[in-house]
């Protein structure tokens, strides 16, 4: 069970961009441990509206006076520092604690906070790795950074030591946290509005590994060498995964896909055989994820047989090449987070092992500093499916001070090879791929934006 004293100087809690996927979490755990909380935010959702319903107030917009009855003001990296309510906290002389600070101090409530970090992965890792813990009735607490069909949201409260989170690099946020045991799934180039170069992305995950305690455990991909050389620096228990490192501790051999796209393999640990596995998500990506759950599984002394159940039972965690129905007689809709070179080219891989006719793809670009820091890679990235749709980019966090649209990445891919258009209005999206698409062929909406809007309004207008 959780030892939360130290978070009882704070029962009035406020807490600014609530709407996020984390902070979400968070008020629903501390909600569930009965703290009183309020929350702000710029935009309406599903996500705020789900926590009007359990109970916890949500203004749109700024509210003052919810500011003015706090204990603490919690907010989110996407709160610029004017923000009202946060100078208003100021000016009362009330704490402010920025989210990955405040969820490292939830985490050091647990005896064992399992964090799933790397560039690429997160979710489907922590949701994997949730999914064995209850097979196997551990009783975890969970964050995850998507909505988890089988707890019904992207947070569970349990009342065992465990909690299980996925853990984010970006602004350093994952240094704050307080983990007995880190996954790192991968190291790859991204968030370099913040991190400026690679190299800083590797010393944060340094960093990252040197908090582990001796008695901690560290999980890493063997595949890839950033990992391997910080895993160096690790002072615990370290432990293996791969699929073309060979030494590793679990490695995935005889690799096949069924018509979905769906991965079997057979596990080896330590080069002796442990299990057949089957997943009910696609591509080789899964199988590393899905090794990186069954190791630290392993550690945490879960049955194989409720690993094999769970990761069968695991269908995916929501916009993780989600299917979303269907239109035009059998065109099928899926819909996925990928907003990264890296994760396209997993999504499009993963693609091309299913049975369709044609690929459509329609992508929204995340931010102006990683389009355009990243421009040539998200072309090449995208070359693989037949038909590209390239929408305006999200800008989230962002002004464009770049100097850089969409069309810029259109002329980039028909540069290469001509099968690029640009449309910016949804409603001309849905027309044209009507217009275009028959029976067999696949449409994928691709970003961490708004673009997943578009499939239930192809569905819907069927």
């Amino acid at each position: 069970m959780a030892n939360i004293a130290e978070l009882k100087q704070y029962q009035n809690i406020h807490m600014i961009g609530i709407g996020g996927i984390s902070m979400s979490g968070i008020a629903e755990i501390l909600k569930f441990w009965g703290f009183n909380i309020t929350g702000s935010d710029s935009t309406e959702s599903d996500t705020t509206r789900r926590l009007v319903k359990s109970g916890i107030p949500v203004v749109i917009g700024h509210n003052l006076l919810d500011v003015a009855k706090a204990d603490v003001v919690i907010y989110s990296a996407a709160i610029r520092h004017d923000d009202p309510e946060l100078l208003k906290a100021k000016e009362l002389h009330i704490p402010v604690i920025d989210r990955g600070t405040f969820l490292g101090k939830i985490t050091k409530a647990f005896r064992n906070s399992i964090c799933v970090s790397g560039t690429h992965g997160k979710t489907t890792t922590t949701s994997m790795i949730s999914m064995c813990f209850l097979e196997a009735h551990k009783d975890p607490s969970i964050q995850v950074g998507a909505f988890l069909k089988p707890i019904d949201g992207n947070y569970r409260v349990g009342s065992s030591e465990y909690f299980i989170i996925e853990a984010c690099e970006y602004t350093d946020s994952y240094l704050k946290l307080f983990p007995k045991t880190e996954v790192i799934l991968n190291i790859d180039n991204d968030h370099l509005d913040y991190f400026e170069t690679f190299d800083n992305i590797v010393a944060s995950f340094d960093k990252y590994v040197k908090l582990l305690p001796p008695e901690g455990l560290l999980v890493i991909n063997a595949d890839d060498p950033n990992c391997a050389k910080i895993a160096k620096d690790a002072q615990c228990k370290i432990v293996t995964f791969g699929i073309d490192n060979e030494h590793s501790n679990f490695v995935a051999r005889n690799i096949n896909f069924n018509k979905n796209g769906f991965p079997v393999f057979d596990v080896y640990y330590n080069n002796f055989f442990y299990k057949t596995i089957e997943l009910s998500v696609p591509g080789m990506h899964n199988v590393l994820n899905a090794l990186a759950c069954i190791a630290t599984c392993h550690q945490y002394d879960i049955e194989k047989e409720d690993m094999k159940n769970a990761l069968l039972k695991y269908t995916g965690a929501h916009r993780r090449f989600e299917y979303v129905g269907s239109f035009n007689k059998g065109v099928s809709v899926y819909d996925d987070y990928g907003h990264h070179p890296t994760e396209i080219l997993a999504t499009s891989q993963a693609l091309e092992k299913k049975d369709y006719r044609q690929s459509w793809v329609v992508f929204q670009p995340h931010t102006y500093s990683r389009t355009k820091t990243l421009l040539e890679s998200f072309a090449k990235s995208l070359l693989d499916f037949d038909h590209i749709i390239v929408t305006d980019i999200y800008a989230a966090r962002e002004d464009n001070i770049y100097g850089v649209s969409a069309l810029d990445l259109v002329n980039k891919i028909n540069s290469y090879k001509n099968k690029a258009i640009y449309i910016s209005n949804f409603n001309e999206i849905v027309k044209y791929l009507k217009d275009h698409t028959i029976e067999g062929d696949i449409v994928l909406t691709l970003g961490a934006g708004t673009v997943t809007d578009i499939g239930p309004m192809l569905i819907d207008n069927n």
